[in-house]
């Protein structure tokens, strides 16, 4: 199966979740409206992306930064030129 990597950084707190734009040129911003409690913002990011994406939710995985704003999700049933096409009008590198 196609898998992709994509560098999250999230904001969360927000008043709504949305995509808020490029941090540092290396990671989307996300702002999430969950707080960061008990594991309800990544919840929230997982919940998302698979909306986002149209992707199941099992196939979106936080593979580091749990616990932290920074994080990487991989994505499993897109190429790597699928997700940069979804979200290109974003560019992050």
């Amino acid at each position: 199966m196609n898998k992709c990597r994509l560098q999250i950084r999230v904001q969360p707190n927000a008043k709504r979740s949305e995509w808020a734009g490029v941090w540092n040129g290396t990671h989307y911003k996300i702002a999430l409206h969950a707080p960061a409690v008990d594991g309800k913002a990544n919840e929230a990011l997982i919940d998302f992306l698979s909306d986002y994406l149209k992707v199941p939710k099992r196939f979106v995985v936080i593979v580091s930064g749990q616990t932290n704003r920074c994080k990487t999700i991989e994505i499993q049933g897109l190429t790597q030129e699928q997700l940069s096409n979804t979200l290109g009008h974003l560019s992050a590198k």
